[in-house]
């Protein structure tokens, strides 16, 4: 599908454009994910990754990363890709995001969004996924990005990067390769659930739950939707989460530890039960967490409990016998770093 026929909607399409809800002022608090706010706020808490990550970040001049995007890609504009330009606005306008950031579209077969930059964000789409998507999946795709512009993802995630091109160069240093590994593993663990967090931005951007499953089926594989049976992919999600073998839990463990993203069938399920939640009926009516309210209050501990309860909640519905395992070990270090930060004080969301 090109992106002229991406952008050929229907009269039921501009019905729900002109009932679509905004969410003046939210907070990106009031829907991430309970895993993300305790890996972000575990992470953070964690001596010297703030210093690690400050280094990195002024090795690496990031004019570069953007004059890049500029000489290599399409930047998204009234007069270039005018139908995404036009979800950019709706998406930043339906998160009140304070600055609209800049799309671009690079040249890649390979179905991909990405934000990176800490200054001054912005996304990218590869060609493979502009000519895959219908209009509303885009949507869904390009206000999942704009989630991680507003919930501060792009700083970490642009590190990541960095740090990944840094190991590279310090691949014959053990005793430093093996610091950054650590260091990478924990950003690597932190944006899978940073991701779970944007596929609900995402949602709040579309308000069509069959828009996102479109797009999380295809990411899985299905390139023609009247081959694939909804209830028999998701079914595959609970098969996966709900296995008795402790084997094919230690393979899981293996299989994700490098992964940037969870599997496409794992966050379809995910995002789908949300979809489905009071949290998310209630976000719609306007009942949500407004940025002036957040502003300048200590979140640690109530994210470290809310990580908790996420654990709880995740072992309470799986049969794997390593998730209880690991659920029971995040719940005691979640409690731990709840108390010393309590016992010691300090620390703030927006401390790096």
């Amino acid at each position: 599908m090109t992106e002229e026929n991406t952008g050929a909607d229907t009269g039921a399409d501009e019905v729900s454009r002109s009932t679509r809800v905004r969410f003046p002022g939210i907070s990106p608090r009031a829907y991430e994910h309970p895993a993300d706010k305790g890996a972000m706020a575990t992470l953070r808490a964690v001596p010297g990754v703030g210093d690690v990550l400050k280094t990195v970040a002024g090795v690496f001049p990031e004019r570069g990363e953007r004059l890049m995007a500029l000489a290599s890609s399409i930047r998204v504009g009234e007069k270039q890709y005018p139908k995404i330009n036009q979800l950019r606005l709706e998406c930043a306008e339906t998160l009140d995001l304070p600055k609209l950031p800049n799309v671009f579209v690079a040249r890649n077969p390979q179905a991909n969004a990405f934000t990176i930059g800490i200054d001054e964000p912005f996304i990218v789409l590869t060609t493979g996924l502009v000519e895959a998507m219908d209009t509303e999946s885009l949507r869904f795709v390009v206000g999942h990005e704009m989630g991680h512009v507003l919930s501060g993802h792009a700083v970490l995630r642009t590190l990541l990067y960095r740090l990944l091109t840094l190991q590279q160069t310090m691949a014959f240093v053990p005793l430093g390769a093996l610091g950054l590994r650590a260091v990478i593993a924990a950003l690597r663990e932190w944006f899978r659930k940073a991701e779970l967090t944007c596929d609900r931005a995402g949602l709040l951007c579309g308000q069509d739950p069959a828009a996102a499953l479109r797009t999380h089926v295809y990411l899985a594989g299905g390139t023609d939707l009247t081959q694939i049976d909804i209830p028999s992919f998701l079914q595959q999600a609970a098969e996966y989460e709900n296995v008795e073998d402790i084997r094919d839990s230690i393979h899981k463990l293996r299989n994700v530890e490098t992964q940037g993203h969870p599997f496409a069938v794992v966050r379809a399920a995910q995002l789908q039960r949300w979809a489905a939640s009071e949290e998310y009926r209630e976000i719609l009516t306007g009942t949500y967490l407004r940025r002036e309210a957040d502003r300048g209050h200590n979140n640690f501990t109530d994210d470290i409990k809310d990580a908790a309860k996420s654990y709880k909640d995740s072992v309470s519905n799986s049969t794997d016998p390593l998730v209880k395992i690991l659920s029971d070990v995040g719940s005691a270090v979640s409690g731990a770093a709840g108390k010393a930060f309590s016992k010691f004080g300090g620390g703030n969301r927006d401390n790096n």
